[in-house]
């Protein structure tokens, strides 16, 4: 039987004008095939510079696209940043008010005079200068006018002022908050 098989297959092959047809559409198609390949080298370099010059163009419209993305959020995060930056430093003042008042209670209720207090001593003491400078030279003028014939009291009569209204002085600017002394006017020694 293996025989008779090989014998009939060879002749079935060579006679046949079915397996020539099937052996000339194969030739066909192998060479199909290498046309193919030659014309895909050939065009292969303009195919693949084309290809690259469409990345490039998808490329630069990302690139594009990102960058007004980025600055959009850059822009965003700016403006937030501007804001909690307002609204902290608002808080802050806040918290510094609060502080600040704080602290002026407790140096009230110890007793330290504030800027305003200080600052109302300096106008008062200011006053006082010169409403003592305006009666000095009138009481210094005045009794030697009056009395020219006492002229051993009138040293005397300064000597004891001033030391009287030095003290005053000192006193109101130690206890701003003391009530106002008025110091007695010394008594001029009268010559007998």
């Amino acid at each position: 039987m293996v025989t008779k098989m090989q014998k009939s297959k060879p002749q079935a092959d060579a006679g046949s004008p079915l397996a020539s047809s099937v052996k000339d559409s194969a030739q066909q198609i192998w060479l199909a095939g290498l046309g193919a390949f030659s014309k895909a080298q050939e065009e292969g370099g303009k195919v693949f510079d084309a290809l690259v010059k469409e990345g490039l163009s998808i490329q630069r419209k990302t690139q594009s696209v990102a960058e007004e993305k980025i600055s959009e959020a850059t822009s965003k995060m700016s403006s937030m940043a501007n804001d909690i930056g307002s609204k902290a430093a608002g808080q802050w003042d806040k918290l510094e008010s609060i502080f600040e008042d704080r602290v002026a209670k407790a140096l009230n209720k110890l007793g330290v005079p504030s800027a305003k207090d200080v600052d109302a001593l300096i106008a008062r003491i200011n006053d006082l200068n010169k409403s003592v400078q305006k009666l000095s030279p009138k009481s210094a003028s005045k009794p030697a006018a009056k009395s020219p014939v006492k002229p051993a009291a009138k040293p005397a009569a300064k000597a004891a002022a001033k030391p009287a209204a030095k003290p005053a002085v000192k006193a109101a600017v130690k206890a701003p908050r003391a009530k106002r002394v008025i110091a007695p006017k010394a008594a001029a020694p009268q010559a007998d």
